[in-house]
């Protein structure tokens, strides 16, 4: 069934309000009437969301569906790092983690578990799948959802930081700039480098439950989280679509062909339940 599934599949993102640490590369040259203010309403400025903070939320919901799977994870970090916090590392193995890269005796050779298979590890070792940036726009129809892109509207938000002294009538203690992108709506891009059904079905595991925990701090993707950024709507548009199919999820004008309703219906009661299958599979095997 892995043969029907191809090297590119795509996630579904909506989110209200983004913010994330590594900033937004903005596109500042393409605005409108030569509008270059980047906390202009009418700006019209595009530009690239990073594929740090998306490939670390995604990978931090894969490792819940294996850690719920009584399985236990590569940690992400170097157990020799200059960690911010002390015993991070110990109470990170304490909670579903092993070392990064004890599940391997040859990282060229060795699969290792699933997660360590999915994103790589030591040095010029490469995962099995790549994370690509997502390019943001405010016009909808310049947006092409089949290279990975989305609609959203970039604004730079001052935050003053007040005094809250009675006499000093809140008056500003400083100003802190954000980077923000409103009203995203689109797709992430993602393109296994080999397909195997765990590989499937640990995505679209770890999806879900993204979706089912956005509300909770740990699994919200992004920086501000305490302001109501990175509450993320996702799910893994079917992989048994073809491109023209993926372009109508996003025509608000249209709806599900017949064809689409019965590929719907194939990933749902056949595909889906063989790849988490085979992921169970996987995690039971053990690192």
């Amino acid at each position: 069934m892995i043969e029907d599934i191809d090297r590119d599949v795509f996630v579904r993102i909506q989110t209200d309000l983004l913010v994330v640490g590594d900033s937004i590369m903005t596109d500042r040259h393409h605005a409108s009437n030569g509008n270059y203010e980047d906390n202009d309403p009418q700006n019209q400025i595009g530009g690239i969301i990073p594929a740090f903070p998306l490939s670390g939320w995604l990978r931090h919901g894969m490792e819940r569906v294996v850690s719920e799977n009584d399985g236990t994870a590569c940690h992400p970090g170097e157990s020799n790092a200059n960690f911010m916090k002390e015993d991070v590392y110990e109470r990170d193995l304490d909670d579903g983690y092993h070392e990064k890269g004890a599940c391997v005796e040859d990282a060229r050779e060795d699969h290792g578990c699933v997660v360590f298979d999915l994103f790589g590890g030591f040095g010029n070792q490469p995962g099995k799948v790549m994370r690509r940036p997502i390019k943001f726009n405010p016009v909808r129809t310049s947006v092409d959802y089949t290279r990975g892109q989305a609609e959203g509207h970039y604004r730079r938000l001052n935050r003053n930081i007040v005094s809250r002294n009675r006499e000093d009538n809140r008056e500003p203690l400083r100003n802190a700039e954000l980077d923000a992108v409103a009203n995203l709506d689109g797709c992430w891009h993602l393109s296994f480098r080999e397909t195997k059904p765990e590989f499937i079905g640990l995505l679209a595991e770890g999806i879900d439950f993204l979706d089912g925990h956005k509300t909770d701090f740990m699994h919200q993707l992004g920086g501000a989280r305490n302001f109501g950024a990175g509450i993320v709507d996702c799910h893994l548009i079917n992989p048994l679509y073809e491109k023209r199919e993926l372009k109508r999820v996003f025509d608000r004008g249209k709806g599900n062909t017949n064809k689409m309703d019965e590929k719907d219906a194939q990933w749902t009661e056949e595909y889906r339940p063989a790849f988490v299958e085979a992921l169970e599979a996987r995690v039971e095997e053990g690192p």
